[in-house]
């Protein structure tokens, strides 16, 4: 959906389910601000007890003090009897504040709920916080973080890609669910949005050559041989030289992807080295899904 198709969409009043089925299957629950979660009458374990993650949205250009208060109250209220649920605070709207103000907004928020949440005798909560809209990257860099969270293998995800960005002199590396385009792990060098973004316009072109170039892939006993070969040989692209960054792409499996940015000058000429180590930690990872 375009940022502009957003204008048109209703005010949620009902909780709303929605099914993705990617690199893990999971629901998002799409839950509406009025619900009042500390009613004794409401069923808070039909709804919360199989919770992973909440992600509670504010508007950062509104008055958030209320709501503000509202998430003490329910962070309070499940802390006790769902103590592994992960909190995320996404402050939305933020590219609608000047660049100063934003900061200060998030640092507002950020001490009023730490505050709260102190002065009721929990300290250090498991929450994260980020300023998100929907007109750049910060939405999908905001669900990645929450996503990497549910992952329990992630350790393991970014050993391997250090070990991958350290053999091929990537600047750095992704693993991403291509449909959703939300980066699963990445090496644990320092993050960057500008690389975020390349790699995120990177796969909607991969996303859209696809749909155009590409084809079914049948189960293996419904193939011929011939057909087998071709249909094993995972998804390749690589760019050379986009305002100085080159990029490798490489499917793994049906959902996720390899990424990887260098800006060494001659990248294409070791290729046939990265192809194997990318290989390598592509069977890799397809062993540690089948162990879990």
């Amino acid at each position: 959906m375009a940022p502009h198709e957003t204008l048109f969409l209703e005010t949620t009043t009902n909780i709303r389910k929605e099914a993705m089925h990617s690199f893990m299957d999971f629901q998002v629950w799409d839950m509406p601000g009025q619900i009042d979660y500390l009613d004794p009458d409401f069923d808070a374990e039909s709804i919360f007890g199989g919770v992973g993650a909440m992600i509670w949205v504010l508007d950062a250009v509104d008055n958030y003090m209320e709501p503000v208060g509202r998430l003490t109250e329910t962070i309070l209220h499940l802390q006790h009897e769902y103590p592994d649920i992960k909190y995320t605070v996404f402050i939305h709207k933020i590219d609608s504040l000047t660049e100063d103000f934003r900061d200060d907004t998030v640092r507002d928020i950020t001490q009023r709920i730490t505050d709260d949440l102190f002065d009721a005798g929990l300290e250090n909560p498991p929450i994260n916080y980020y300023g998100t809209s929907i007109y750049d990257h910060t939405i999908f860099e905001a669900f990645s973080r929450v996503m990497q969270g549910l992952v329990p293998q992630l350790p393991v995800f970014e050993a391997l890609l250090d070990t991958v960005s350290a053999n091929c002199r990537f600047e750095k590396v992704y693993l991403f669910d291509v449909f959703s385009k939300v980066y699963i792990a990445s090496d644990t060098l320092p993050f960057s949005s500008k690389a975020y973004e390349l790699c995120s316009d990177y796969i909607d072109i991969i996303v859209d050559l696809s749909e155009v170039f590409g084809w079914i892939r049948h189960r293996e006993d419904q193939m011929d041989k011939q057909y087998q070969q071709l249909a094993s040989q995972s998804a390749e692209s690589f760019i050379f030289s986009v305002k100085g960054n080159h990029l490798y792409l490489r499917e793994i499996n049906r959902n996720l992807a390899f990424i990887g940015i260098s800006r060494d000058a001659n990248f294409d000429s070791g290729k046939v080295l990265i192809d194997q180590n990318v290989q390598k930690f592509q069977d890799t990872l397809l062993e540690v899904f089948k162990r879990n």
